[in-house]
């Protein structure tokens, strides 16, 4: 029996060119994929939440597809990341609503972008942080990343999906945390613009590091005026979590 089934996809964007499958580069797509067909998916696409770009991680991908599979959820879980490589894995596998649909069903959706301030190189940290100098400081990025709270124009920041879309979004949670050496920005938003999250956190340095006021946040919502920063490094970003109405997803097995 053909069901549509969840998974929450974990992956180190390293060495993708992004999540969406490309012509001759290799795509986060492009290997789940081709580890369904060794399953026996006959699919052309699976469907996905977002389109991360390249160098972007994420623990809570999620992606949809049709599969006639006749053992449990735990079973498809070890089957797909037997045949994964070892920068993707599934975390969790669900049954799906017939109609789910993982992009736009979606309510929200949560980012995290992690930063050290280090004068100096660190390779290890900087596979998946941007390192930042002169150092900024935690209190003032937390003034500025309050500012991105409510329902604002973000147009300045991003690019909506289709050229007559909307660049209103709803920022739910915004606020910097400390973890260890790390500066860690975490935002929820009903959906983003292309790009936005990384502007975003280049914006916030840039103010900080400037002396800037915070409220210069405000005033890049309210008009067209781009920013005077451009993109925080892509290795920073990681997608964390999509989330989704309780009744679109049934129990694992």
């Amino acid at each position: 029996m053909i069901e549509r089934y969840q998974v929450i996809l974990a992956y180190d964007g390293t060495g993708f060119k992004g999540f969406q499958k490309q012509a001759r580069a290799r795509t986060v797509q492009a290997v789940v994929e081709e580890a369904l067909h060794e399953l026996g998916w006959q699919g052309k696409s699976i469907l996905g939440a977002g389109r991360t770009d390249t160098g972007v991680h994420a623990v809570g991908q999620v992606i949809a597809f049709d599969l006639d599979w006749v053992h449990g959820t735990q079973d498809l879980l070890n089957a797909l990341n037997a045949n994964l490589p070892p920068d993707v894995a599934a975390r969790n596998v669900f049954l799906a609503a017939p109609n789910f649909h993982p992009r736009f069903d979606a309510y929200s959706r949560s980012y995290r972008y992690s930063l050290f301030c280090d004068p100096v190189p660190n390779p290890i940290q900087e596979r998946y942080a941007w390192r930042v100098w002169p150092a900024v400081d935690f209190e003032r990025l937390n003034q500025c990343a309050e500012r991105l709270k409510g329902r604002h124009i973000f147009g300045a920041f991003g690019s909506p999906p289709h050229s007559r879309g909307t660049t209103i979004r709803i920022v739910y949670h915004s606020v910097w945390v400390q973890e260890g050496p790390m500066l860690v920005f975490e935002i929820t938003a009903n959906a983003f613009l292309y790009h936005m999250v990384r502007r975003l956190v280049a914006v916030q340095v840039e103010i900080v590091q400037r002396n800037w006021d915070s409220d210069d946040m405000r005033m890049y919502m309210e008009s067209d005026t781009k920013p005077p920063q451009g993109l925080a490094p892509a290795n920073g970003l990681v997608l964390a979590e999509v989330s989704y109405p309780s009744y679109l997803v049934r129990k694992s097995e």
